[in-house]
C-alpha cells in the first residue's frame, strides 16, 4: 500500500531524476516531530518510509538535503536543504508533494 505522504525529485538542470537525496518528514506544530525519513531511488522517489505513520490533519513539513546531493555531483549549490511546509486538511486523501530541482532554484506544487 502506497504511504499517505510520498514525493519524488527532478533535478531540472540534468533533465532527470535526482538519486541518494535524503528526505524527513516531519510533523509541524506547537513542536516538530520526526514521523519519517528516506532517501530517493534512481526514479528520484521516496519509494519508502523507514516508519509507517498515520495520516493526521495538521501541518506537515518535508526536508531535503540537497548540499549532499550537488556536491556529490562536483556542483555548489544555493540552498543546504529545502523545507517545504503544507497542509493536511483531509486524511483520507493522498499527499504528493514533486520538487523540481535546480543548484539555483526550486519549485513545487500538489501531485497526484
Amino acid at each position: 500500500m502506497e504511504p499517505p505522504i510520498t514525493t519524488h525529485i527532478l533535478d531540472t538542470s540534468e533533465g532527470r531524476p535526482a538519486a541518494g537525496v535524503k528526505v524527513d518528514l516531519f510533523r509541524a506544530g506547537e513542536s516538530t516531530e520526526m514521523v519519517a525519513s528516506g532517501v530517493t531511488n534512481d526514479d528520484g522517489r521516496v519509494a519508502e518510509w523507514n516508519n509507517d505513520f498515520e495520516l493526521m490533519n495538521g501541518n506537515y513539513m518535508l526536508s531535503f538535503d540537497v548540499s549532499d546531493y550537488f556536491s556529490s555531483q562536483g556542483k555548489s549549490c544555493f540552498f543546504a536543504d529545502i523545507q517545504i511546509k503544507f497542509k493536511v486538511a483531509a486524511t483520507d486523501e493522498h499527499y504528493h508533494v514533486p520538487l523540481l530541482l535546480n543548484p539555483f532554484g526550486y519549485s513545487t506544487y500538489r501531485g497526484s
